[in-house]
């Protein structure tokens, strides 16, 4: 980060200068709450859905990423939001960036980042983006492949490389990647071997627990299995090597509290003889999932008995294909800025079950089922919070309903003290 405050770079950065950033009380959801309603106020008959995006939360979680995992450099993965602010924000504090095409690359570089800030972390490429990643200088990648050792040494032979692991558990992770991504133990050797023969440099290490891990430990086995990969390439005669990428799984909370315990132990038992190791890693939803905050519009209702059905403007070919692809569970706070203006958060009032659908045709746009909520009207809204993790970076057009259309606002509450 250059000099000045966290604050001062970040409202300097490009995608958030000369865009207004609204004041939020410390910690309060209130303050999300007044911001929230005044948008709404002000939009009058515009009731489209929109996120809040709160600059502070970002700072706060770089500054608890530097502190329980100093030695470990941040390349955000950019699949996971790449609202051109939340990038912005990112690029000041200092994050490096994960992409995995020519366009997330492009964005990046769009934002003024230093090509020698990004991996281009994908181990299967199509040849222009490879192509394209030579011409931009982005020069370091991935490989899991003897096919794609092929195609680096033909379009991009200067890139250095990192072999990609399959680490040996998944933790249970969300979503795991191993059936896709990683070789085995038993590729290793022979994949190093091919890439000395095609006089390309592997640098370094590769593996990705998996996103959303729930069992933090298994970092302490796959950096175990990236040390026997340092070991094996020195066995082999190979250049040795400098990098190793710890890749994702990491989410806010207590899980990040554990997980960087078990980095941190597994570092300094297998990498302390190499002082001169550069460590990354590739978190996404540590960063973006509890930095947004989603705000949809109440458009339909339907009343069965006890049973309360309500439409509303996103859903699951929106922001919350999240709940299908991510495996996701949302929670909806009911905003009755139309139906009740003095009582908006509708404290103390019955609750019934209720169902809230997304706005297409498809039965399967179903957002929520047996939720218990007050009774709410048509143009009130529901407001759902830590919806940045593969929200809209996912969601698509169908039915005419644009995810991409979807407005950010930006805010800043002062940062929450880590411990």
């Amino acid at each position: 980060m250059a000099g000045g405050s966290p604050i001062q770079a970040v409202l300097r950065a490009r995608g958030v200068k000369g865009k207004k950033v609204s004041n939020l009380k410390r910690g309060s959801k209130e303050g999300v709450t007044s911001l929230i309603q005044s948008i709404i106020t002000k939009k009058q008959e515009v009731k489209d859905p929109f996120y809040i995006l709160d600059l502070g939360v970002v700072v706060d979680l770089f500054k608890k990423w530097s502190h329980h995992l100093e030695k470990v450099q941040p390349f955000y993965a950019i699949k996971c939001n790449p609202e051109p602010a939340f990038l912005g924000a990112m690029a000041a504090l200092g994050s490096g960036f994960d992409c995995a095409s020519r366009g997330e690359i492009e964005s990046v570089l769009a934002l003024g980042v230093s090509p020698d800030r990004i991996i281009y972390a994908n181990p299967c490429k199509a040849e222009s983006h490879i192509k394209y990643a030579a011409n931009v200088g982005v020069n370091l990648t991935t490989f899991d492949s003897r096919e794609e050792i092929d195609k680096i040494r033909r379009w991009h032979p200067q890139c250095e490389l990192l072999i990609r692991l399959k680490a040996p558990d998944d933790g249970a992770a969300r979503c795991p990647l191993g059936p896709k991504y990683g070789a085995l133990p038993e590729e290793v050797v022979p994949l190093l071997q091919a890439a000395n023969d095609a006089r390309l440099a592997v640098v370094g290490v590769s593996f990705h627990v998996g996103s959303g891990v729930m069992r933090s430990q298994v970092f302490h086995g796959a950096i175990a299995a990236a040390k026997a990969v340092f070991n094996a390439a020195g066995q082999l005669g190979m250049p040795h090597m400098h990098i190793l990428n710890i890749g994702g799984g990491f989410t806010a909370g207590a899980q990040f509290d554990e997980a960087s315990g078990f980095i941190n132990s597994a570092l300094l038992q297998y990498f302390a003889d190499e002082p001169s190791l550069k460590v990354i890693a590739e978190p996404g939803r540590f960063f973006a999932e509890t930095a947004f905050t989603l705000a949809t519009n109440i458009i339909g209702k339907r009343v069965r008995e006890e049973l309360r059905e309500y439409w509303i403007n996103d859903g699951i070919y929106g922001s919350m294909n999240c709940i299908l692809y991510d495996h996701a569970s949302v929670n909806a706070l009911p905003l009755a800025c139309s139906s009740d203006s003095d009582n908006p958060t509708c404290q103390g009032k019955k609750r019934y079950p209720s169902t809230v659908f997304g706005p297409t045709c498809d039965a399967l746009d179903t957002v929520l089922t047996g939720h218990q909520l007050p009774e709410l009207h048509v143009n009130d809204w529901l407001v759902f919070p830590n919806m940045g993790a593969y929200t809209a970076s996912a969601g698509s057009n169908f039915n005419g309903f644009a995810t991409s259309a979807i407005c950010t606002y930006l805010a800043y509450s002062n940062p929450f003290q880590h411990e």
